[in-house]
């Protein structure tokens, strides 16, 4: 459906859909884009309208003449949609995914992008600049759904200020974080996002990342030169003496980073027109000082931004209006099934242009959905004894659920496991136990059998080794694909024996693993990859076994090896014969299957 919006309401966290527009305004020309954002905010004013729409990176001079940017690739400049009042969904019905990316490639390589970062820090040395906003495109190209790509993304990556647009050329798919700005009658805040750090794969690691971005000196004066030109910013349009700080250095956490954010406020009587001309384009984006620094940038970046680092958002009867950064954002060519991603970062003195090409890498993550997912525990329900190590269980999925942030009620996960083994009085089950997205709560049970024959499990090596980043590597969830492969790939063994790429054994694909070497039992450590078990985490509490290195070049030399679960506890267990892995590929030839 063409000329659709559809956007979040921040305030409300309800998505609000603008379809079949009473009208389309645009504006492909700079000196275009007051007149027309003039007509949108007098048909808001004066019908009872809603406008829904964009304005590009591209269209800064509008503003003021001294903005300086590269001459723009894609038009209009300003696109906006007159609606009647939008329809409300709590949250986005899911979609099927029916869509695929070719390859993406940069507009720049790792080499021009040091060489940029050196100039752009002889500019600061010269007293040019004190931070500059530096950003390259990415492009590949595209087929099927634009809006089943922009569910999946929306759905996986939680932003608050995500939005959808699709036009008859073009399609837009914001997930951004980012609030440019919100006005409720006269109230104005603006809450700039400057300062990033990759999630951490544990939530102890996640907590340790928080504190070491909270305390960042660097990210701190980043974050803080922004609010400063936010403050001046506003200042132009705010009642006196109303522009205030109330949040300062907060950080944020979304699924595949941590942002720092501030929030400045100020009460105004200003007309939307004239908020922009004191905001436009969001100081998170361009550099300090903001005039000069746009023109820095125009010299230095290849390629015109777009929709990119420009802002989204709705303006609704009774001054109420929200607007996006446009960032983690992809646009969509339709006519030539080409899509396009920005990626930056804020430039300083003391920045180092790897560790600010690694950010720009982790932005990218969004670009990857996390497929749809539910949190599991697997517990074992015994006649006589109950839960067998029921609180660590639910710790670890208590933990799990704050880590990727799902709803948890531990008094509502006990109620369903009590009342789903009633009628099991006399045979131990296994119980499944899944935690969705939403909150919601189910359990499988199946009767054990009653066999007490001790096995020995055959185990092989699998074909690849696993990524140590993969965060689902450290939490128990329906989101298998690793260790699917690793069977698939080896159906003649009762397990997979898996191993990280520093060739460090890590666990099998239902276990994990014990080893008997020099007369102890160990257990590889949790950093190597692979499930914290609570079997495992009893026996390491109790003694009963140690952390250590377990190298998949020697584990054939283990005097014994064991696989232990809460459910079957301990297992013996063997390796396939050497000669039956020998075509095992060597380990720098190896590519991950996370």
């Amino acid at each position: 459906m063409k000329d659709r919006v559809v956007l979040q309401d921040r305030n409300t966290g309800y998505w609000l859909h603008f379809m079949q527009p009473v009208a389309v305004l645009t504006a492909d020309r700079v000196e275009d884009v007051i007149p027309a954002l003039q007509e949108v905010e007098a048909a808001v004013q004066e019908r009872g309208l809603y406008a829904a729409g964009f304005i590009t990176y591209e269209a800064s001079p509008a503003f003021d003449p001294a903005f300086c940017v590269r001459s723009p690739s894609v038009r209009p400049l300003l696109w906006f949609g007159l609606y009647r009042k939008p329809e409300t969904e709590k949250r986005l019905s899911p979609v099927q995914a029916s869509y695929s990316f070719g390859e993406w490639s940069s507009t720049i390589n790792r080499q021009m992008y040091g060489e940029t970062i050196e100039q752009i820090k002889q500019l600061i040395a010269a007293g040019e600049t004190y931070q500059v906003n530096y950003t390259l495109r990415m492009r590949t190209s595209f087929q099927g759904d634009p809006w089943s790509l922009f569910s999946n993304l929306a759905s996986a990556q939680g932003a608050t200020c995500a939005a959808y647009i699709e036009t008859s050329a073009y399609a837009i798919c914001s997930v951004s974080p980012e609030l440019f700005f919100n006005l409720d009658g006269l109230h104005l805040n603006c809450c700039p996002m400057k300062g990033t750090m990759s999630r951490g794969r544990t939530s102890t690691e996640d907590r340790l990342q928080r504190l070491c971005l909270q305390n960042s000196d660097k990210n701190r004066a980043e974050n803080l030169m922004v609010v400063d030109m936010v403050r001046n910013d506003m200042g132009r349009i705010a009642v006196l003496g109303s522009v205030q700080v109330p949040e300062l250095f907060t950080v944020e956490r979304y699924p595949t980073v941590l942002q720092m954010t501030s929030t400045v406020t100020a009460e105004t009587k200003a007309p939307i027109v004239d908020i922009f001309s004191a905001l436009f384009p969001p100081a998170s984006v361009t550099g300090t000082p903001k005039i000069h620094t746009t023109q820095i940038i125009s010299q230095l970046e290849t390629e015109p931004r777009n929709i990119y680092t420009g802002t989204i958002g709705f303006i609704g009867p009774q001054r109420r209006a929200q607007f996006n950064v446009a960032i983690r954002t992809v646009l969509i060519d339709l006519n030539r099934s080409q899509a396009e991603y920005g990626v930056g970062g804020g430039i300083v003195w003391d920045s180092n242009d790897a560790s600010e090409f690694a950010e720009c890498q982790i932005k990218a993550r969004v670009l990857t959905a996390t497929p749809p997912f539910k949190l599991l525990e697997t517990l074992l329900w015994q006649p006589e004894e109950g839960y067998f190590l029921l609180g660590r269980h639910l710790k670890r999925l208590s933990d799990s659920a704050d880590y990727f942030g799902i709803p948890f009620r531990p008094d509502l996960t006990a109620h369903h496991l009590e009342t789903c083994v009633e009628k099991f009085s006399e045979q131990s089950c296994r119980v499944r136990l899944l935690l969705a997205r939403d909150g919601e709560i189910t359990t499988e049970v199946h009767l054990l059998q009653n066999d007490t024959k001790e096995e020995l499990l055959l185990l092989c090596l699998a074909n690849n080794p696993v990524d140590m980043a993969n965060p689902f590597l450290y939490h128990k969830t329906t989101c298998r694909n690793v260790y699917d492969v690793a069977r698939t790939a080896s159906s003649d063994c009762d397990d997979v024996l898996l191993f990280n790429k520093q060739g460090e054994i890590t666990e099998t694909t239902t276990a994990n693993i014990v080893a008997k070497q020099d007369g102890e039992l160990v257990t590889p450590p949790v950093r190597c990859g692979l499930l914290p078990g609570t079997f495992r985490a009893e026996l390491l509490a109790r003694g009963v076994i140690r952390e250590k290195v377990i190298l998949k070049s020697n584990i054939h030399l283990s005097a014994d090896l064991f696989t232990i679960n809460s459910v079957r506890r301990w297992s013996r267990a063997t390796i396939k014969p050497a000669e039956a892995t020998s075509g095992i590929p060597p380990l720098e030839n190896q590519q991950g299957t996370a």
